[in-house]
């Protein structure tokens, strides 16, 4: 596995223990110049790892296939590669589309790494989409391409969430002990899990909650909360800024007392969560696939999510959970439904 970046402290953990081996290739080469050309750089960095996997990195054993994601730029430079590999690129979603839209010379600046992306994904021997919605994003974005992907769902470490669950249980028997020390026992917990970045629209989940203020009566109001459990990296100035934006929020709609924001949890933390939460809250508008509800749907939480993207393949309305309009009155009021 070659990465341009590995943070021990902030990954998945079978990358940190050993398990899984990471080796890191071209991290000090610059992710930005001048404040800009993030993109630009992420192309180099790829491209610089590409060239090492191919030509310089030791191997013992005939490579068969190599497995791309998220930047297409390198697939030709592994096709090169010594043994002639077959390239398999995963889209997540189109590069181009995750770049905010600015003026002209963001226009021309975007140009040709936009044509560098729809290029080298057509010459990959194999795409793949994570879901229906990317599908169709996909054939929009790239019209000039001749290539159909097939959609492969990502799934979850089923084993591992079996494990927690089970020794999750033994210790309830054991411990008496709540989720954390500002959600009483007899809570009703809503569980929101993403990473700290305004896109994911965690607002959504504190507006609804403090609209369910109105539509409770008081005694049952005090019995919720409102646990918001996100990714964070002090390297990246949105989960920063947006982390403060939030806790702003949660004053200014006086919820101090019923939201609990987490950072970076672990693993087990996370586990933990879902085991003590009754309801899974999916905040993202057109999330190209969404892994959180199935990990809530797997530890048989319903989900409320926006009628959007990804969930819309993997939610059930009205039988794993409800899938709701982009407005706190329908996604409060699902909420509040679940509560009754």
């Amino acid at each position: 596995f070659l990465t341009n970046h590995h943070d021990s402290t902030h990954c998945f953990k079978e990358t940190a223990d050993g398990s899984f081996p990471v080796q890191v290739v071209g991290d000090w080469l610059p992710r930005k110049l001048f404040g800009r050309f993030y993109a630009f750089c992420a192309y180099m960095r790829m491209l610089y790892a590409a060239i090492y996997a191919s030509f310089f990195m030791p191997q013992r054993e005939q490579v068969d296939v190599v497995f791309c994601d998220l930047i297409s730029v390198c697939v030709p430079i592994l096709r090169l590669a010594r043994h002639r590999p077959r390239v398999l690129f995963y889209c997540h979603f189109p590069d181009q589309l995750l770049s905010a839209k600015e003026g002209l010379l963001k226009r021309v600046y975007r140009a040709p790494i936009n044509w560098l992306e729809e290029h080298t994904v057509g010459l990959a021997d194999k795409v793949l989409v994570n879901s229906k919605f990317t599908l169709r994003v996909f054939q929009d974005t790239f019209r000039r391409l001749r290539t159909v992907p097939d959609v492969l769902y990502p799934s979850i470490h089923t084993q591992y969430f079996d494990q927690m669950e089970q020794k999750l249980q033994q210790r309830s028997t054991v411990l008496d002990e709540t989720v954390h020390p500002r959600v009483p026992r007899n809570s009703f917990i809503y569980l929101d899990i993403n990473r700290y970045e305004r896109k994911k629209n965690h607002a959504l989940a504190l507006k609804s909650l403090r609209l369910m203020g109105d539509m409770l009566s008081s005694a049952d109001f005090k019995r919720c909360r409102l646990i918001i459990a996100g990714g964070y990296d002090t390297r990246c100035l949105e989960n920063v800024e947006h982390y403060a934006e939030l806790e702003q929020l949660t004053n200014e709609l006086d919820l101090q007392e019923y939201v609990v924001l987490l950072r970076s949890p672990t693993d087990e933390e996370k586990c933990r969560l879902l085991y003590a939460a009754h309801c899974l809250l999916y905040t993202p508008e057109n999330e190209h696939f969404g892994i959180v509800p199935l990990e809530g749907m797997y530890f048989s939480k319903p989900v409320v999510a926006l009628n959007s993207g990804g969930p819309t393949e993997t939610v059930v309305h009205n039988s794993t959970g409800f899938l709701c309009e982009k407005q706190a009155k329908s996604f409060g009021g699902a909420m509040c439904q679940l509560f009754r």
